[in-house]
């Protein structure tokens, strides 16, 4: 998983605010409390860890964890966090912008993501999905037998408003 590689000099977010509307920093903000596993106010190389092994990533390396904190200038809070996303999205189109925010939860790039973890995130974060919501998300998108749902079907049809063709 990698952030962005390029990162703003001191005190050069403070404008970061103004690239996104009040409903999408406050989803930020949500997803920077799920990854801020012990809510101190900063994500460390232990928050990583353990919210991926929330999602079944169990074997990441020290040096893994190590590498995507330093991705940022200094500790991240918020404010680094959401210049971090901000930096990566410059110039992204929305389907881009969708699978970067799914991606986040995919650090072994495979494409897919545990229904399970999926569902739990729907239901218990944010505007919570109904039962009702999530059995027609399983329905639209149903998961393989392993349980993994393909994040970038999803994506598409989002903004596309239709399943894309097997190519």
């Amino acid at each position: 998983m990698s952030w962005s590689s390029q990162q703003q000099g001191e005190g050069g977010s403070s404008n970061v605010f103004s690239m996104f509307e009040q409903s999408q920093i406050q989803e930020y903000k949500e997803a920077f409390t799920i990854i801020d596993q012990n809510r101190d106010g900063i994500i460390s190389k232990d928050d990583l860890r353990d919210v991926l092994a929330t999602m079944g990533q169990l074997n990441v390396k020290n040096e893994e964890l190590e590498a995507m904190i330093k991705e940022a200038s200094g500790p991240i809070n918020f404010t680094v966090f959401l210049t971090m996303f901000g930096e990566k999205l410059k110039g992204a189109d929305p389907e881009d912008v969708i699978v970067s925010a799914f991606k986040v939860l995919d650090p072994e790039a495979t494409g897919f993501i545990k229904k399970e973890f999926i569902e739990e995130l729907l239901t218990t974060q944010c505007d919570r999905f109904t039962a009702e919501e999530m059995s027609n998300l399983w329905a639209a998108f149903p998961p393989d037998v392993a349980g993994n749902v393909d994040y970038k079907q999803i994506c598409y049809v989002i903004t596309h408003g239709e399943e894309k063709e097997d190519e």
